[in-house]
C-alpha cells in the first residue's frame, strides 16, 4: 500500500470527512496564505475524492497551475490586480477611461491595506481606511464601491465566503449634491456661443434640470416636446419636463445614445468653461455639470415657478406633505406653462 507523504507548508490540506460518504476526503487549497491560518481565512474544498491518494493528486494539480500573482494570493493588491484584470481586460463589456480610472484611483486612496492577507480583512480594516481618506463624497463612494466589487469577485472565485464589505459606510456628507449656480450673467455668456454644440447641451442641461447621467438615457418626445427620464430617486425616475421654448432645436437635435456624461463632461464641460471664463464662481468654488442642475433650480425661484411643479419638475420628493403628495398633480400643459415663466 503507497504510504501517505507528509503535505508541505503552503501546499494544501486533506481532511476526510466525517459520515458515510462516497467520497469522504476533501482537498483544501493552500492552508496557509499570507501567514494567515485557515480559521481565519476560510476556504472551500477544490473536490470531494474517494481516498487520500486520490485528493492529494487533486492537490497536486491544483498547485501546478497556480501562477504568483493570481487570484489564490492573499494580498489585497492581488486581489485588486485579479479583479481589475477580469473586469476590464478579460470581460467583452466595454468600459470607459474614467470607469478605469474611478477603480484605479480608489485602490491607491487605501493604502493601509494593500499588503494585507485578503482573507484577513474584516469590516473594521475597510472602514478604517475610508475615515482615513480625506478626499470628498466623490472618492469616498468609489473606495465602497471597489470594496462591493472586489469581494463579489472573491466570493465568485471561492477566495472568501462572507461579503464585510456590505458592512462598510461612509459617514461624510454626500457633498456631490451642493455646488453653486450660474450668475445670469454667466447664462448670457452661454448664449452668445449657442452655436457650439457642447454649449448647447449646457443651456439645455440649465433649463431641463436633470443630473448628467440621465441624459445618456433620457427619452425625448418630439412630438409631444417632452423629456422623460431621470436616476437616483423614486420620484426623480420617469419624470416628465417640458422642453424650455428657447430649447426646443437643442432638444430637437439630442441624441441620447450618442452622449457620453463622463467624456462630456472631461473633454466638453471643463475645457469650454475655462475657454470663456467662467469655470469657477464667483466664491471661487470650480464649477460642475451638476451646478447645470443648481441654476435650473434657481431660475424656477427667480421666475416664480410655482412650488409644486417645481418639486415635479427637478424629481424632488414631497416628503411629509401629504396634501401635495396624494392630491398635487399637473397636466403636461400645467407644467409647460410654469416652466416657461423662466425668461431666457
Amino acid at each position: 500500500m503507497r504510504k501517505r507523504t507528509k503535505l508541505p507548508n503552503g501546499f494544501g490540506c486533506i481532511k476526510k470527512l466525517s459520515g458515510n460518504r462516497k467520497r469522504p476526503y476533501a482537498a483544501y487549497p493552500t492552508s496557509q496564505i499570507g501567514g494567515v491560518t485557515p480559521h481565519l481565512c476560510p476556504m472551500r474544498a477544490i473536490g470531494y475524492y474517494e481516498d487520500w491518494f486520490s485528493a492529494y493528486n487533486a492537490l497536486i494539480d491544483f498547485n501546478r497551475n497556480l501562477q504568483p500573482g493570481s487570484i489564490s494570493a492573499a494580498t489585497f493588491t492581488d486581489i485588486y490586480h485579479a479583479f481589475f484584470r477580469a473586469k476590464f481586460v478579460e470581460s467583452r463589456k466595454q468600459f470607459s477611461d474614467r470607469s478605469r480610472m474611478d477603480y484605479s484611483s480608489a485602490y491607491k486612496n487605501v493604502p493601509a491595506l494593500h499588503e494585507m492577507s485578503f482573507c484577513a480583512i474584516r469590516k473594521h480594516h475597510m472602514q478604517k481606511a475610508l475615515d482615513e481618506c480625506t478626499l470628498g463624497y466623490s472618492s469616498l463612494s468609489n473606495i465602497k464601491k471597489l470594496y462591493s466589487q472586489m469581494y463579489k469577485y472573491a466570493m465568485e472565485n471561492d477566495i472568501i465566503e462572507k461579503n464585510y464589505a456590505q458592512f462598510v459606510v461612509i459617514s461624510q456628507e454626500n457633498d456631490i449634491e451642493k455646488g453653486e449656480p450660474f450668475t445670469q450673467e454667466d447664462i448670457d455668456r452661454l448664449w452668445q456661443h449657442q452655436d457650439n454644440p457642447s454649449v448647447r447641451i449646457i443651456l439645455m442641461m440649465i433649463y431641463s434640470g436633470f443630473r448628467i447621467s440621465a441624459y445618456e438615457t433620457i427619452e425625448v418626445n418630439l412630438a409631444e416636446q417632452y423629456f422623460k427620464g431621470g436616476v437616483k430617486t423614486r420620484a426623480g425616475k420617469n419624470r416628465i419636463v417640458p422642453f424650455h421654448r428657447s430649447i426646443i432645436p437643442f432638444a430637437e437635435s439630442f441624441h441620447p445614445k450618442q452622449f457620453n456624461g463622463d467624456a462630456f463632461r472631461r473633454h466638453e464641460f471643463y475645457p469650454l468653461l475655462k475657454r470663456l471664463d467662467m469655470l469657477y464662481s464667483n466664491s471661487g468654488k470650480k464649477h460642475t455639470p451638476h451646478d447645470c442642475r443648481h441654476t435650473f433650480s434657481w431660475l424656477c425661484d427667480k421666475y416664480a415657478v410655482d412650488d409644486l411643479s417645481k418639486h415635479m419638475l427637478m424629481g424632488h420628493s414631497l416628503g411629509s406633505d401629504v396634501e401635495k403628495s396624494v392630491y398635487g398633480h399637473r397636466t403636461l400643459d400645467e407644467l409647460r406653462a410654469e416652466i416657461n415663466k423662466i425668461d431666457s
